[in-house]
């Protein structure tokens, strides 16, 4: 078999379609997850270019489904060489408007999927990306995870720890070769297969950046290929902001 093997979560709209699109553009065969966009993801996979790209499906909140997905990946790939979690929720929970049942079950499940989902993914496909040299492993986290999501706390807190999470397994994992690495991105436009449930590209969100727009999703899907590279392994522990100069941290 030719090229990387690259298993993409979240990867039938948005981010995740742009980032398996870099890969298989590259060369790589590509996993494409999903949840429960089958339909989308199959597309997707029939108009990669190369071949031998395939289709997962898992609910990131349960531990054996992601067990399941990650090995039937890894066998139908033949191996693993990088994992991009990128897969993640959002949902809009004011602590001054959601009830107190509300607020308990936003938590668990943006939780669930966005923090102790990746964490999951990576234990289980650390364990074929240690079987071969070079490993990459590049985390999707959000600007929210610093500047904070009001609106959305639950959010913001489970990208904060996943910054704290890449930057644990950096550490943890370069003695086996293995590398990784967080990008940050703020708003990013939406494509055609996820505008009904993104945030408008209006005045205000383009206003945020001085160059008055928001992302492509080709553009943190470009940064996200270069930190799986052979030639990012020095990048491991970093995190990337990808907002346009719409928020600044020392």
């Amino acid at each position: 078999m030719t090229g990387r093997a690259v298993l993409v979560t979240g990867a039938s709209r948005g981010v995740g379609r742009a980032v398996a699109t870099a890969f298989a553009a590259g060369g790589d065969r590509v996993a494409v997850h999903h949840r429960e966009s089958a339909e989308l993801a199959e597309q997707l996979v029939a108009g990669l270019p190369g071949d031998g790209h395939v289709v997962v499906q898992a609910d990131l909140g349960d531990p054996e489904a992601v067990r399941r997905m990650v090995d039937e990946a890894a066998e139908r790939l033949g191996g693993l060489d990088v994992l991009v979690n990128n897969a993640g929720r959002a949902t809009p929970h004011s602590i001054t408007e959601t009830g107190y049942e509300q607020w308990q079950r936003v938590w668990r499940q943006t939780v669930d999927v966005n923090l102790v989902g990746p964490a999951n993914v990576t234990w289980c496909a650390v364990r074929h990306l240690r079987a071969r040299p070079g490993g990459r492993i590049v985390n999707v986290s959000s600007r929210g995870a610093f500047r904070g999501e009001p609106t959305q706390p639950a959010y913001g807190a489970s990208k904060a720890g996943l910054n704290s999470l890449g930057q644990s397994l950096a550490v943890a994992l370069a003695p086996y070769g293995i590398a990784v690495a967080t990008v940050a991105p703020g708003f990013v436009e939406p494509d055609l297969t996820n505008e009904h449930i993104k945030m408008p590209r209006d005045e205000a969100m383009r206003a945020q950046s001085p160059f008055h727009r928001v992302a492509r999703p080709e553009e943190i899907a470009a940064a996200v290929h270069w930190l799986a590279s052979p030639e990012a392994e020095w990048a491991s522990g970093t995190i990337v902001d990808l907002n346009g100069a719409s928020y600044l941290r020392s």
